[in-house]
């Protein structure tokens, strides 16, 4: 059963077009790669389905719900947790206070994040601030788990990191995959990683959902065609 089922979506910034039909599908604890080259209307379709834009034709459910009314804290409640690109940390308060801020009852809790990411717990008292970019990362992925998400969001999770912190929060993405119990969307372009824990990728085209498949299908000529330069 989907979990997320976005049919013919179409959205704008004010007069100017972005979105003229994407169609996308998570299932429970499935794993989903959005690709395409820059500008496509990746950032876009996220923000669609955190009700961050509303979008103007087509139809968007989350766990059984229509979503189209919602406002993004109480599509949020029902289970979206997003990891901004740009990470966006509340850099005056600490890791805890972070962490704190978002956290809801489950199985992610502070012992949880810290076994995810133990440099967290090292930094507990620390400002956000003050973090390392690869640190703020794993600070933003671990405040988006606190809210005990049904879908994980990640938005260019692992862009401008050095390649050692890169590793690690692949490493991270591969254990959240091996609980089964949590959908995820990640938005990356780079698919040596992406083989590793996606499922199925969806590509965008000037706003319109082009290709979809299982990552085995995803050809050299698929590949050159809507991801290449």
């Amino acid at each position: 059963m989907n979990l997320l089922e976005m049919k013919e979506i179409s959205a704008s910034y004010g007069a100017s077009q972005a979105l003229f039909g994407v169609d996308l599908n998570i299932e429970d604890g499935q794993v989903v790669a959005l690709m395409g080259r820059n500008g496509m209307g990746k950032s876009t379709t996220i923000k669609v389905i955190c009700r961050l834009l509303k979008h103007s034709q087509g139809q968007v459910q989350f766990a059984g719900h229509d979503i189209a009314g919602l406002a993004p804290h109480k599509a949020a409640q029902l289970g979206l947790g997003l990891v901004p690109e740009g990470r966006r940390c509340f850099t005056n308060l600490s890791v805890y206070e972070n962490l704190y801020a978002s956290a809801r009852a489950g199985a992610w809790d502070f012992a949880a994040v810290h076994d995810l990411f133990p440099r967290l717990a090292e930094r507990r008292d620390q400002l956000a601030g003050s973090l390392s970019g690869g640190e703020q990362q794993m600070l933003a992925i671990g405040r988006a788990l606190m809210t005990n998400p049904r879908l994980l969001i990640l938005d260019e999770a692992t862009e401008g990191l050095a390649p050692v912190v890169r590793q690690e929060i692949w490493a991270a993405i591969a254990r959240l995959k091996q609980t089964g119990d949590l959908a995820i969307l990640v938005v990356d372009k780079t698919l040596r990683e992406l083989r590793q824990v996606a499922d199925k990728v969806v590509i965008l085209e000037r706003g319109v959902s082009v290709w979809h498949g299982d990552m085995d299908t995803l050809t050299p000529e698929i590949r050159d065609q809507y991801l290449g330069v």
